[in-house]
């Protein structure tokens, strides 16, 4: 790594100051390096694609052992990254804010919270406490580190998407510097977003293959994530590779590893 976490962590937040910034979600050294390579100019961790990595699902990776994944990745490369810290591994307040200055110190540039607890939305005032707590947390720390705030429910569909809006823009007022709501899908739907909380930066999930970023640009989007869908590409390609192995008897013609340098 050339550049100091400082420095990573001042370039994070003028990504977000104009344009829209294309977050890749890597899972591995690799995957981060590669991407460096390719030219993106920040990172964001996946709980999802991390668990898949270790032969688990989304939620079971422990507190711990998310820390040391974000810290090895951060040590890894020059490009600031985004933690993806689900619910601060924690209920209440006191405990989300002290999960978050142990996230700080492994070199994240920015860290998410969501509002959600296994299939269920904490609610709103608890919610924004958690927030508050995690942005004290970060102030107390002298760094600069950007938190996002997550509003879960369309994802689990428990939210519309004006009580959807209504949570994100609580969130802001509690000092999130970036606004998400994975789970919008439609063109109109995140432009009544961007709309409602201008001049917040949001961040939208390319999970829909209709969502373009030219369009989503266009309409205000400062952000855009891909969540575990690399990962999910990158494991059907495994798969498909792995049957055609087991049931045919060869593999699939593939192109010539690409050189780091």
């Amino acid at each position: 790594m050339s550049i100091s976490t400082q420095e990573k962590r001042r370039r994070f937040r003028a990504l977000h100051e104009s344009g829209l910034l294309i977050l890749p979600n890597p899972w591995d050294i690799g995957g981060a390096k590669r991407l460096e390579r390719l030219g993106a100019q920040a990172i964001a961790s996946s709980s999802a694609a991390f668990a898949w990595s270790n032969g688990l699902e989304d939620f079971e990776v422990g507190r711990d052992a998310l820390l040391a994944h974000l810290q090895e990745i951060a040590a890894s490369t020059d490009l600031p990254l985004n933690a993806d810290f689900e619910n601060g591994f924690a209920d209440e307040p006191d405990q989300v804010a002290a999960n978050v200055t142990l996230a700080i110190q492994t070199g994240i540039a920015g860290l998410s919270i969501e509002d959600r607890y296994g299939d269920e939305l904490y609610d709103l005032d608890l919610s924004v406490a958690r927030l508050q707590a995690a942005k004290q947390a970060i102030n107390a720390s002298g760094e600069d580190v950007l938190l996002i705030g997550r509003c879960e429910g369309l994802l689990i569909g428990l939210l519309d998407l004006a009580q959807t809006i209504t949570r994100l823009q609580a969130y802001a007022q509690a000092g999130a510097d970036v606004v998400y709501a994975p789970g919008l899908r439609e063109l109109d739907d995140i432009a009544q977003v961007v709309q409602a909380l201008a001049p917040t930066p949001v961040n939208v999930l390319l999970i829909h293959p209709g969502l373009k970023v030219p369009d989503l640009a266009a309409i205000g989007v400062r952000r855009v994530s891909t969540g575990s869908q690399l990962a999910l590409a990158t494991w059907n390609r495994f798969e498909q590779a792995s049957l055609q192995l087991l049931e045919q008897g060869h593999l699939p013609p593939t192109q010539p590893h690409r050189r780091w340098s």
